[in-house]
């Protein structure tokens, strides 16, 4: 009788030991979900800031340089890309998008010494680039929460919980499009003498 009540003893405790692992290791995945949606959130938020900031850009560029019409419809087409995208897949390939057309615009802001001595065109460049920096700096945030959460359910044994409870490798990473590769060539009209 005393052995069969340690062994039942012995069994519970290995349950709950199981359990209590189970339980504490399938939190912190959710945990580490939840850090993957609040860095997309932020993601989202500084894109969102570049695509409302875009169309004052656009329109101050367009009042100087009004020939360059397929650029300032690439960009708008990119945007509303970007503004309709659903899921973060397709909001970072419509990113990757609005990177080449804004990267093509300010090519054409190069060829207009003008339009670079316009203040208000200034301030707007001042404020695409924070929030290209602020975009660069929540984008690195958003792939670390990526990769500390694939990292984490593809240990042992934190895989077997991860497979039992459901979750699977994200590899919603951002990376650098072919686009944002090339350098853009800036070409400097002669001077006037």
């Amino acid at each position: 009788m005393k052995k069969s009540v340690i062994v039942l003893i012995v069994l519970v405790l290995i349950v709950v030991l199981l359990g209590g692992m189970y339980a504490g290791r399938r939190n912190q995945m959710v945990r580490k979900t939840e850090t993957i949606h609040s860095a997309w959130a932020q993601v989202d938020n500084v894109l969102q800031r570049r695509a409302d900031l875009i169309p004052n850009l656009v329109a101050t560029v367009k009042g100087i340089a009004a020939q360059e019409q397929t650029v300032f419809h690439d960009v708008d087409a990119a945007r509303a890309a970007l503004l309709g995208a659903k899921s973060p897949e397709d909001r970072i390939a419509a990113n990757g998008q609005l990177d080449g057309a804004l990267g093509r615009l300010l090519v054409i802001v190069e060829n207009y010494p003008q339009l670079k001595s316009n203040e208000s065109f200034l301030k707007l460049q001042d404020e695409l680039a924070g929030t290209e920096n602020r975009i660069a700096v929540e984008r690195q945030r958003y792939n670390d929460a990526i990769q500390d959460y694939n990292t984490y359910i593809g240990l042992f044994p934190n895989n077997i919980v991860a497979s039992i409870a459901g979750f699977k490798r994200n590899d919603a990473y951002f990376k650098a499009t072919e686009a944002s590769r090339e350098v853009p060539k800036v070409d400097f009209p002669p001077p006037n003498r």
